[in-house]
């Protein structure tokens, strides 16, 4: 257990010295976050009133509203990029040669891969809703955090399943893994970050249910800003852990599959 976390504990450090050595680049990411607030802020101000009756299952805010699909979306976004991102950087400097052949298990180097990432996401919705709790009236006094939390944890998972299979897709074809495509095209539009699912066409409102973001969305928002039970926001947890226990087994198979394949081609120093 001790090497394990030592491990994970080295893929943490390297890629927060790697981030931080482009030091304008991580400074402008951090600035970016006061930026996007100041958007949403002026663009709530700007359409709240229209959208007040859409809004009522999540508190009747268009900020609050927003803030949190947002961050949200910072998650899926993250687990669905971090792993192809970190395998495509790799074979184009040439270290996933070098970082494959070490006794590292694909579960261990997966989750030390994405790590960084997600932990430098969550200090962002962090400073999301600080800021927004603090300076913009974001109205957080009924969230259930505990319940949150569990949306979290079953919304990372499904997320993860999507991004272990984009990661499986780069292994081997390198560029333009349709998983990416399919998942940051439609995930936007249909899935409820910017305005409720409900405002869709009954045929698109379908679709959209078969996006876990969608689902994560719902329950996230309910927990949140009116402070809904486990047992309230149930219909949307289900369907998250139907997605999680679907894709995220299927992402290891296919990921275990073309590590096997890459390394019996010899392509793994391919770009």
């Amino acid at each position: 257990m001790s090497h394990r976390l030592e491990t994970l504990w080295a893929f943490l450090i390297r890629d927060y010295q790697q981030e931080t050595s482009y030091r304008l680049n991580f400074i402008s990411q951090w600035s970016a976050i006061v930026l996007n607030i100041l958007v949403w802020y002026f663009l709530a101000r700007f359409a709240g009133d229209a959208m007040a009756a859409r809004l009522e299952p999540y508190g009747g805010d268009f900020f609050s509203f927003l803030l949190v699909g947002v961050a949200l979306w910072g998650y899926q976004s993250t687990a669905v990029n971090s792993l192809r991102g970190r395998i495509r950087e790799a074979q184009t400097i040439g270290t996933l040669e070098a970082l494959l052949v070490t006794s590292t298990p694909p579960n261990q180097l997966i989750v030390g891969s994405t790590l960084y990432d997600f932990v430098f996401m969550s200090l962002r919705v962090v400073a999301y809703l600080v800021l927004g709790f603090v300076f913009f009236d974001l109205d957080l006094e009924q969230a259930n955090y505990v319940a949150s939390m569990v949306v979290l944890v079953l919304s990372i998972a499904a997320f993860m399943g999507i991004g272990i299979m984009a990661g499986a897709f780069t292994m081997i074809f390198k560029k333009g893994d349709p998983v990416t495509w399919v998942f940051t095209t439609l995930a936007v539009p249909l899935g409820g970050v910017f305005y409720p699912v409900s405002v869709l066409p009954g045929p698109l409102q379908w679709l959209a249910n078969l996006l876990p973001v969608t689902h994560s969305l719902e329950a996230m928002r309910r927990t949140l800003l009116e402070g809904a039970s486990l047992a309230e926001v149930a219909p949307s947890l289900k369907a998250l852990a139907v997605f999680a226990l679907i894709l995220f087994p299927t992402s290891l198979f296919l990921f275990r599959q073309s590590l096997r394949w890459a390394k019996a081609r010899g392509s793994l120093v391919h770009y």
